[in-house]
């Protein structure tokens, strides 16, 4: 960790290159990525650290956090470069730099840039090194990555200095009590021990005294032993954006996701499933994230599936926990292939993106960015694989026939897209023909005719509401003395809307009744006139009026049909 010490560049060996391209990766192949990111944030440390003697701040200086964590890393590297690892190091280490731009918003830059001695003492405690720093407490606590909290004060209070002494692995920390009416030079001192996984508090602490909250795990038993795979609830920098405030789970809340993450996993790690895509080894996974619930009630919804991950905070995902364990599983593989992606972007240039957003994406309800849509490429390829896996099982094989054939189906055009817009670099042509690849042997793979129709039919719904929900008639213009209608035109007016067909479509209706569930199991006549029922009150909506594009195409199929199909907004003649 030394600034001066010299590394070699990294090369990453093409076979490597190519088992990520196809949507997979082998264990070494994950394992360059992660050297990759531990690079990256060595790189992003040092920046900081370059430009924090010029920052004015009641800490202590510089050069003693630095030291404390060279000297951490001299006698633990194994145990720092696992800190270092922290998906939430690098979501600060991200937010801090945006901040010294004036790009981000958050705590007093002294505390945010602060952070670094928390980092310190963290790396000093893993390392059982000795440590005397002087470190900011943000809402009152002191948060130390990949430990837990220690709380002090009130939280809401102002940032305050404390002092953190580590020593054979023991935390002392001394810091105001500002929330009662002791004397200025009062203080509070807590003492802590770390274990394997956490660290605990002395066993003597007072009932009203100073709060060690560990962090939550999930355990996960894998061939090699117990893993504990952080439930992060508390630290500042566990979401996306700006720093956020503890959301602690109750035990209930926290003993379902653990029953839930053990099935998961299971459906994960069921038998023959190696390293191709779609197929996850869930210790590879750094941190889950529960979000916008903090307790079993009321249930999930099972329509509402809400996750997200960022390029900051590799093998970390953000998850609004679903309803089924297979949604999860679904979840962590789709969440897992984005983390996959951003760490390949920080290594290589894949793509020249202008950043327009002007680009089809069948799990979108908005027009993309060329990044977005790759990432969303990506993504749903090892989605496509994961519910390949599920098809010789009984107890999954309709809904993963459904979703095995959509995905591969939206995600094969946009890799299509990808590759025409000319914009790839030649990494990124390789990227893109390696998941063409995949795809294309899926493609052929036979599939419930069934569950083929109604993935076809989703599809074609999908994209056709997307059209008239964002696109424009073209302004007709002369060229060459001819009128053209070739120009692209979004809508000023759209807006968000709901994707209620791709999840409806999953299963085959009994007793059809709807529009929708009749379009499904085929007949399209009696959908066509529902469709027509509705559009004669609203003529404009595009949630029916895509319903009857798709109808009618299926009952008069041609080149009319196929024309409507490819630009629904083109229609002239209306259902009456």
């Amino acid at each position: 960790m030394s600034p001066e010490q010299p590394h070699p560049p990294l090369r990453m060996p093409g076979h490597l290159y190519e088992e990520l391209a196809t949507g997979g990766g082998s264990p070494e192949a994950l394992a360059f990525l992660e050297r990759g990111e531990r690079a990256r944030r060595l790189l992003l440390l040092r920046t900081l650290h370059a430009r924090l003697d010029s920052l004015p701040a009641p800490l202590s200086p510089p050069a003693d956090l630095w030291s404390t964590l060279v000297s951490a890393a001299d006698r633990d590297p194994d145990a720092v470069d696992r800190l270092l690892l922290v998906p939430q190091v690098g979501g600060w280490l991200a937010h801090v730099l945006r901040q010294m731009h004036g790009t981000a918003q958050g705590p007093p830059l002294w505390a945010e840039t602060g952070r670094l001695g928390a980092l310190a003492i963290a790396a000093a405690l893993r390392s059982h090194a000795e440590a005397d720093l002087v470190v900011p407490l943000v809402d009152g606590a002191l948060h130390l990555p990949g430990l837990g909290t220690v709380r002090l004060t009130d939280p809401g209070s102002e940032p305050v200095t404390g002092r953190a002494r580590t020593s054979g692995g023991e935390l002392t920390l001394t810091a105001p009590v500002s929330c009662s009416p002791a004397p200025a030079d009062s203080a509070t001192t807590f003492t802590c021990w770390p274990d394997t996984v956490a660290v605990r508090e002395k066993a003597d602490r007072p009932a009203d005294g100073p709060r060690w909250i560990p962090l939550r795990t999930l355990t996960h038993h894998s061939p090699s032993g117990a893993v504990a795979i952080p439930l992060d609830d508390l630290d500042p920098y566990r979401d996306l954006g700006e720093p956020v405030p503890p959301a602690r789970l109750d035990a209930d809340e926290a003993a379902v996701w653990q029953d839930m993450f053990d099935e998961a996993a299971a459906i994960l790690t069921g038998t023959g499933r190696e390293a191709g895509p779609g197929r996850l080894d869930p210790a590879a996974i750094k941190a889950v994230v529960p979000w916008g619930r903090t307790s079993v009630e009321p249930p999930p919804s099972p329509d509402v599936r809400v996750s997200a991950t960022s390029g900051d905070s590799y093998a970390a995902m953000l998850i609004a926990r679903p309803a089924t364990p297979v949604s999860l599983a679904e979840t962590l593989v789709h969440e897992f292939q984005h983390s996959k992606l951003a760490a390949l972007l920080h290594l290589f240039p894949l793509l020249d993106d202008d950043r327009a957003e002007r680009y089809y994406a069948p799990w979108r309800a908005d027009p993309r960015h060329l990044t977005g849509l790759l990432h969303g490429a990506y993504a749903f390829t090892g989605v496509a694989g994961f519910w390949r896996d599920l098809l010789p099982e009984p107890e999954h094989a309709e809904t993963a026939a459904y979703h095995f054939a959509l995905r591969r189906i939206q995600s094969r055009l946009v890799v299509r897209t990808l590759r025409m817009s000319g914009r790839l670099t030649a990494q990124g042509r390789a990227l893109a023909a390696g998941l063409a690849r995949t795809l294309d042997g899926w493609l052929r793979e036979p599939v419930d005719p069934a569950a083929l129709f109604r993935a076809r039919t989703a599809a074609a719904l999908h994209r056709t509401e997307w059209r008239l929900r964002n696109v424009a008639s073209p302004h007709a213009r002369a060229e060459g003395g001819e009128m053209t209608s070739r120009t692209l035109v979004l809508r000023t007016d759209r807006a968000g809307w709901p994707d209620v067909r791709t999840h409806a479509f999953a299963a085959c209706p009994a007793l059809p009744r709807t529009a929708d569930e009749h379009l499904a199991v085929g007949d399209s006549a009696t959908a066509l006139d529902l469709y027509a029922d509705g559009l004669a009150s609203d003529p404009a909506d595009p949630h029916l009026l895509a319903g009857w594009i798709v109808a009618q195409s299926a009952l008069t199929p041609g080149r009319d049909s196929r024309r409507t199909l490819a630009r629904p907004e083109l229609l002239q003649t209306r259902p009456v």
